[in-house]
């Protein structure tokens, strides 16, 4: 298997969702898993656009990320492929619902193999993300 996928209800609208994802001060605050912190080179949000960032570890390790914006769709979705390893697909996903909002993040790997490699560390990291979402969301 290649795919994680998890969901989760927000209490916000789509448009607040989406509004913590557009904005690259926002995204930076709230983006990888606990304890990690974002600095980003490039950040162009639009279709065909590069985000150029670094992921610092609690301990300080400096982690490269390069990625490319396939798909926006304003307050709906928002489709990242990542270029550098360990490269996948991520697909952010924002349906209203009763509650707010289904967000809906899938991330397929190139390779199974990397994957099942990353898994116990993906698994974990893809619900913090959720939860330090959650979090800015409720910062504004």
């Amino acid at each position: 298997m290649n795919t994680f996928k998890t969901s989760r209800e927000l209490a916000a609208d789509p448009a607040a969702v989406f509004a913590v994802i557009k904005d690259p001060a926002r995204l930076a605050r709230w983006w990888g898993p606990n304890g990690f912190s974002n600095r980003f080179e490039t950040f162009e949000f639009v279709p065909g656009g590069q985000w150029v960032f670094s992921m610092i570890g609690p301990d300080g390790t400096t982690y490269a990320n390069a990625s490319t914006f396939t798909r926006i769709d304003e307050d709906r979705r928002v489709v990242i492929e990542h270029i550098s390893p360990p490269q996948f697909v991520l697909t952010i996903a924002l349906e209203p619902s009763a509650g707010g909002t289904m967000v809906t993040w899938e991330q397929v790997f190139a390779d199974a193999a990397v994957a099942n490699a990353v898994r116990p560390i993906v698994e974990p990291a893809n619900e913090q993300n959720l939860d330090r979402l959650n979090v800015e969301i409720g910062q504004k």
